[in-house]
């Protein structure tokens, strides 16, 4: 799971940030959208919503260690349900190498995108 900033504004909310969640059994992948400045709350409840509730819990989460992941909400919210957090630095592709090839693909694809000036919808 990682957290893809400064991209181009889109869709309803304009949203410019892209939470990255690679499911490394089924090589799932999951892109939500969200704002740079979101709270960590912003950010658990569609994660709540749209992912656990369709898959269920996963057993490790490899995460970057972000403020919003770190903070209280997040740990007391991963440790009530016995997932295990992992924490990677940032642009270490040793830690978390499928889910930093995914964002490397993703930003190539929406600078292509952008690059004919096509609008990103949400």
């Amino acid at each position: 799971m990682d957290l893809v900033t400064a991209l181009p504004p889109s869709g309803e909310r304009s949203c410019n940030s892209c939470l990255v969640i690679v499911d490394s059994y089924s090589k799932a992948l999951i892109f939500l959208p969200f704002h740079k400045d979101d709270t960590a709350m912003d950010i658990a409840l569609p994660i709540w919503n749209r992912v656990i509730s369709h898959i269920g819990f996963f057993n490790n989460i490899i995460i970057y260690r972000d403020p919003k992941f770190t903070s209280a909400l997040c740990t007391n919210f991963h440790r009530l349900f016995g997932t295990k957090l992992s924490f990677s630095t940032a642009y270490h592709p040793q830690a978390d190498g499928l889910a930093e090839r995914i964002i490397q693909t993703l930003e190539d694809m929406i600078r292509r995108f952008c690059a004919y000036g096509l609008i990103l919808k949400t």
